[in-house]
């Protein structure tokens, strides 16, 4: 299966729009936002628990990433509230679960092979750092070569530099609205542009991202 896979085209969905699909597991379903293969795939999607839903134990050879959207995720490691972040390293295993039902942004297969280091950050324990300009505040996650992780929130009115994207860009936008000269992208929104791309991003109402860069390819 093939969706959205061509890393150097732009892309931008409204995820609150896309049907949702069933999984391997009873109670869990998908909304694809991008896929490069069969069940084993490259992908991201936005993935729906319902109460008492559960995975079979199950390996992750290169890796995921899952931000907690809403309700609680939990597995083997414990429980994750609503904005709570985990990377699981390539080779890493769980038997994922929701007692009280979630729903989850989750990115299957693309992380480097040498990143082995697990992550997990609540809500609770975020550090928030001033970011290039006034406005912006940033909460990084992870790092690994030439990919950094971040959440970033923009306050009302504040504009960034131009900028272009070695190693593209990914954002999904969390809460309020993102813009730059090509649009406006309210809450739910996946935007995905190429290596060697360039914006002038701002936000006049405010909002929260989650934004990765520098992982897709250059």
């Amino acid at each position: 299966m093939q969706i959205n896979h061509d890393l150097s085209r732009r892309c931008v969905i409204q995820t609150h729009t896309l049907d949702w699909h069933a999984s391997p597991a009873p109670g869990v379903t998908r909304r694809l936002i991008e896929r490069d293969g069969g069940e084993a795939a490259r992908a991201t999607s936005i993935v729906r628990y319902e109460a008492g839903a559960r995975f079979a134990p199950h390996s992750h050879p290169l890796g995921e990433e899952i931000l907690v959207l809403d309700g609680v995720f939990s597995d083997e490691g414990g429980d994750y509230p609503a904005g709570s972040w985990i990377k699981n390293p390539p080779g890493s295993a769980h038997a994922p679960a929701s007692a009280e039902g979630c729903t989850l942004f989750v990115k299957l297969r693309h992380l480097d092979p040498h990143d082995t280091q697990q992550c997990v950050l609540t809500p609770d324990a975020r550090h928030w750092r001033p970011g290039l300009v006034p406005g912006l505040s940033v909460c990084p996650l992870a790092e690994f070569g030439t990919t950094h992780t971040a959440l970033v929130r923009w306050a009302p009115g504040t504009r960034f530099n131009p900028h272009q994207h070695w190693g593209g860009e990914e954002i999904l936008v969390l809460d309020g609205v993102f813009e730059d000269e090509f649009g406006r992208y309210p809450a739910g929104t996946w935007v995905r542009s190429p290596h060697r791309s360039h914006h002038q991003p701002f936000s006049s109402e405010g909002c929260l991202i989650w934004v990765k860069v520098g992982h897709l390819g250059g």
